[in-house]
């Protein structure tokens, strides 16, 4: 059930009216399970099963934990239960098909059968939020949730299910305790970020997919500029296709009376790797920091042990986004980024005589070339695409068949690209006036309801 459609429109209309109705009772945390579950399940009843189990492991593991004694059982447990489905669910078949290479050396007899196992929808968003609480609860954090239909509903809510943002259980559990205050602030604020970021999707990322996708199909037969260009217009189609879907997701939650994480921060305006990471997907961001990061030592070592901790943290993060050696090599070209840029990062003629502008060019210089990783369908794609792209400048255009860029796209790209800057410059006061907000919503839906949507497809990050 995609935010940009009709079912959930009526889902969404019919929940909205019982949850008003029943917010202050006690069916209120049932009814939002409920749904949540009615949700997830319109994809595939069957991931249900998987999500209810998930969610029933964590609980007993923290209780556990409560009770006293083996406490590291407990969470040992739980992180290995839930390594477990990631890994077979996520990573299963891509393990067996890279072992296959290796065996096939060894002679035709030698296949190990594949999982063949279909990949639950947001398994790594909720699968990470449920662990962030046992991890929490054994770090003493926070408290144990008696409650295992609260406990169920913070696993499961449907704005941030399947996409995120991934959120602490320190913030969502306490929202949940208390029945909700809905004031018309929250509704127009709620409905304010739904339109802005179906605005995200549906007119602009699913209008660059179009371009993207048929470039990126065919990189043998499309010519550098083209594939430049579709690089260019990937960057921010991914950036408003992910955006797009947590503010619908935070608009739908704020209008629930529930809050929810900024997930992104104007990334492309990131005057340095750390900056950048810091502004896109903040809450997966601060998961690996958290858990991963600091548990390696993290800043609190030596040097090596510092890069060394930063390199393993963007690998791993490159490798959560997909069973596939394309995304390896991207947290792998970002971890490399990151080691040698650090040291010029922290001196004082980048930080203060480098001009902001030309910081920000670098940065989104670099991302944007990782970016092709990130969409290739293989590494030899990637490559292949990089090297006609960096053939621009000293070889000329090269390929044969080009696809004409979308002026249209082009215009959209600038303009939010404009906005953003204007919003963290000096008339950002201007831009948070009321009038001009509403004024910028009004736009959108007009836009909306007069050009056709280009398409209704799943978002990008759903396959993650």
């Amino acid at each position: 059930m995609l935010f940009h459609t009709w079912p959930f429109l009526l889902f969404f209309v019919a929940f909205y009216a019982l949850y008003l109705a029943l917010r202050s009772t006690r069916l209120r945390l049932p009814l939002l399970l409920g749904a949540s579950y009615v949700f997830y399940g319109w994809w595939n009843p069957l991931y249900l099963l998987l999500i209810i189990y998930s969610t029933l492991v964590d609980y007993l593991a923290v209780r556990g934990m409560s009770r006293g004694g083996r406490k590291k059982s407990w969470l040992v447990l739980s992180l290995l239960n839930n390594l477990f489905l990631l890994g077979f669910f996520k990573y299963g078949e891509f393990v067996v098909e890279n072992l296959n290479e290796g065996l096939s050396l060894l002679g035709p007899g030698w296949v190990l059968p594949s999982p063949d196992v279909l990949l639950p929808v947001g398994i790594s968003f909720y699968t990470f939020q449920s662990m962030s609480y046992t991890i929490d609860y054994w770090r003493g954090k926070i408290e144990v949730e008696p409650n295992f239909i609260r406990f169920a509903a913070f696993v499961a809510l449907f704005p941030q299910l399947v996409a995120g943002p991934i959120e602490r259980a320190s913030s969502l559990l306490p929202q949940l305790k208390k029945p909700p205050r809905i004031t018309a602030g929250d509704v127009s604020e709620g409905l304010s970020l739904f339109v802005v970021g179906l605005f995200k999707k549906a007119a602009l990322a699913s209008y660059l997919a179009i371009y993207v996708d048929r470039v990126y199909a065919n990189p043998v037969g499309s010519s550098s500029w083209a594939l430049l260009c579709a690089t260019f217009f990937f960057a921010w189609q991914i950036y408003f296709d992910f955006s797009g879907y947590t503010d619908m997701a935070r608009g739908i939650a704020r209008m629930m009376g529930i809050r929810l994480m900024v997930n992104f921060n104007n990334p492309y305006l990131a005057v340095d790797l750390g900056d950048f990471w810091r502004r896109w997907h903040i809450s997966l961001s601060t998961w690996f920091r958290d858990y991963v990061y600091i548990p390696l030592g993290g800043s609190r070592g030596g040097r090596a042990r510092t890069l060394a901790a930063i390199a393993l943290t963007m690998v791993v993060s490159g490798l959560w986004h997909g069973a596939a050696w394309t995304f390896v090599a991207w947290g792998a070209l970002h971890a490399a980024g990151r080691l040698l840029t650090l040291p010029i990062e922290k001196s004082a003629f980048y930080r203060t005589k480098v001009p902001r502008a030309l910081k920000q060019l670098l940065v989104f210089s670099f991302v944007l070339l990782t970016w092709i990783f990130f969409r290739a369908e293989s590494l030899a794609d990637a490559w292949l695409v990089l090297d006609k792209i960096l053939a621009i400048v000293p070889g000329g255009f090269r390929g044969s068949t080009e696809p004409l860029y979308p002026l249209l796209a082009l215009l959209l790209v600038l303009g939010a690209w404009s906005w953003q800057l204007l919003y963290e410059s000096r008339v950002r006061r201007l831009l948070e006036l009321q009038p001009v907000r509403i004024a910028a919503v009004i736009l959108m839906v007009i836009y909306l309801a007069l050009v056709p949507a280009a398409g209704d497809e799943a978002f990008i990050y759903f396959q993650f």
